[in-house]
């Protein structure tokens, strides 16, 4: 059985700067690491306890990104960086929102731990429902540095595990993630405004998403916003009724209260933002 120094030691290399761990994960690392031990490292302020059997460093602080780190390779929990925040984090944003919180905005099955809102008290994590039928389509590969406390950080050849892999939505993901909340939480002008700054859109990345995707007024909304700017991109992307036999789907959706009907896209858009459609030259008589 390790000494207590050597115990601590131990612990100070098995722990990652700023990540929360479970006592099963602890357990799993180093057997050593058993109910007796955990509680003398808790006694003499080595671990810090901040929920039931989730331990933390002490002297290290948490952000969001060790957060997302340890509950998908930690925790195993099945939540992502998503819509706007992945958005936001890859340089796509054109203004943060004001708020007196970070939010942060997680997709997937699983609920977010209760214990993070006093963990973390500027941080608002959000909780939205994966987007039908996507999987693992458009997740790009992040990482979180253990040591530097920063992301895309390689891990170094022959050094202890330092960089925690992470996955977030890629751009065009996460576009889709944010139309889904349109126009309940995210305005149709906000979902514009991303837009207009996501030139580089991948095309094959975006088809492949919009094959899969199976939610109708995603790819109604996307289809009706890109077609309002003129994208190289758009050009390469297949017309709706080409996706599969859904295509856009049958029947009006109503969007915005009192707005105009688009009747190619079948959705109700804010006046403001509706587009009349294009004038026909009539050649009958020719």
């Amino acid at each position: 059985m390790p000494l207590d120094a050597e115990r601590r030691l131990l612990l100070l290399d098995l722990l990652p700067e700023g990540m929360p761990v479970t006592r099963s994960w602890l357990i799993r690392q180093e057997p050593t690491m058993d109910r007796h031990a955990v509680d003398n490292l808790l006694k003499s302020r080595q671990l810090v306890s901040i929920a039931h059997a989730v331990y933390l460093r002490p002297g290290t602080r948490m952000s969001w990104e060790s957060v997302v780190a340890s509950l998908q390779n930690i925790f195993h929990f099945d939540l992502t960086p998503g819509g706007l925040t992945a958005i936001e984090q890859q340089g796509f944003a054109h203004y943060l929102p004001i708020s007196s919180k970070r939010q942060i905005h997680l997709y997937g099955k699983d609920a977010i731990p209760k214990w993070l809102a006093a963990a973390l008290p500027d941080i608002e994590f959000l909780r939205h429902l994966p987007l039908p039928n996507l999987g693992a389509a458009g997740l790009s590969n992040f990482e979180y540095d253990s040591q530097e406390r920063t992301l895309f950080r390689p891990e170094t050849p022959g050094q202890r595990k330092s960089a925690w892999p992470f996955t977030m939505s890629s751009p065009e993901r996460a576009y889709l993630e944010v139309l889904q909340d349109v126009p309940e939480t995210i305005s149709f002008e906000h979902a514009e405004q991303l837009l207009q700054g996501m030139t580089t859109l991948s095309p094959r990345v975006m088809e492949r998403l919009l094959r899969k995707c199976t939610h109708v007024k995603v790819r109604r909304l996307f289809y009706w916003m890109a077609e309002r700017h003129s994208y190289p991109w758009l050009k390469k992307l297949p017309q709706p009724d080409t996706l599969d036999g859904l295509g856009l789907g049958r029947g009006n959706r109503m969007l915005a209260k009192g707005g105009k009907l688009d009747k190619k896209y079948m959705i109700t858009v804010p006046e403001d933002m509706w587009t009349p459609p294009a004038p026909t030259t009539d050649k009958s008589g020719s």
